[in-house]
């Protein structure tokens, strides 16, 4: 489907994105710095694996701060720290790929930083995989990331009321799902700070699994309603691990239930085409530009 008032349009948007942002991304590629490991080329379940370090410039990194527990398991989180003066008092949590069975925080660096160097506190957040819990542990897990994140407000010198859910192809589903389970009881676990909300101000979802999930039944569209949190998708024309498709359904969901939401595309990308750095940051600044605008409006 490809509709004149919808995607065509935001793919003409995605793509001058790019464009005009070109010549500062190849800096950002060859910079020189500190790093951490990024990712390149594609692994098992879509999920990037671990590559060349990435320069931070100016970002700073926490990494494996314990955030809750999973079961027994403590649950562990990075969190990436804007430049000061770039701050937006707003959080980031950013959930991995893998298929639900694979996939690791460690792999998120180049897809993260350009969060980071937008101003927003960015987190890269663990959750169980299959096998060490079965659904909805890992959802369980987010929602208790997003508490974790919303207690330490003033530590990360965020706003508490500004906290955007951000995942990749399985994570992806959860980011949307946990969207349209705000502060929903039989969903929210014990995974640490008990009584605080798990609202998000908007989500972003890059490739997202939206048909199948660990329980192939369950899909994010099944909670679209009244709260959902405003939505942008990422996605690959040429994507075959998960076809543009179902993301062009679901947004049409999206804006039959009134939700505010985009769908960027791009053409002749594939599943986790975000390990160029330059798409990631292009994707980091739509993203950017879109929770902007969302919280303008909510405040209007």
């Amino acid at each position: 489907m490809r509709s004149r008032s919808g995607v065509t349009r935001r793919r003409f948007l995605g793509a001058a994105a790019i464009t005009a942002a070109a010549p500062a991304l190849d800096v950002f590629a060859q910079g020189r710095g500190q790093g951490t490991q990024g990712q390149r080329g594609q692994g098992p379940g879509g999920q990037a694996p671990a590559g060349p370090p990435v320069p931070l410039e100016g970002v700073t990194l926490e990494k494996d701060v314990v955030f809750g527990k999973g079961g027994a398991m403590d649950l562990r989180l990075d969190v990436y720290k804007p430049r000061a003066g770039t701050e937006k008092r707003a959080a980031t949590i950013h959930l991995h790929g893998g298929g639900f069975t694979g996939g690791s925080k460690d792999t998120l660096n180049e897809r993260i930083l350009p969060f980071a160097k937008h101003g927003y506190v960015a987190i890269a957040s663990q959750y169980r995989l299959l096998g060490q819990s079965p659904w909805p542990g890992m959802l369980e897990d987010v929602k208790a990331a997003i508490r974790w994140t919303r207690a330490n407000a003033a530590r990360l010198n965020i706003d508490p009321a500004r906290i955007i859910i951000v995942g990749y192809s399985a994570g992806g589903f959860l980011a949307l799902t946990a969207a349209g389970t705000q502060n929903k009881a039989d969903m929210e676990g014990r995974g640490g700070n008990p009584g605080v909300g798990t609202g998000v101000e908007a989500c972003a979802a890059f490739y997202p699994a939206v048909d199948g999930g660990p329980p192939s039944s369950v899909s994010p569209a099944t909670y679209i309603n009244a709260n959902y949190a405003p939505t942008v998708i990422f996605h690959g024309v040429a994507d075959t691990t998960i076809p543009i498709e179902s993301s062009q359904r679901l947004f049409q969901r999206l804006r039959d239930g009134k939700v505010p939401a985009e769908l960027h595309t791009f053409e002749g990308a594939e599943h986790v085409f975000d390990r160029d750095p330059s798409l990631a940051s292009a994707c980091g600044s739509l993203a950017d530009l879109f929770i902007t605008r969302q919280h303008a409006k909510s405040k209007t």
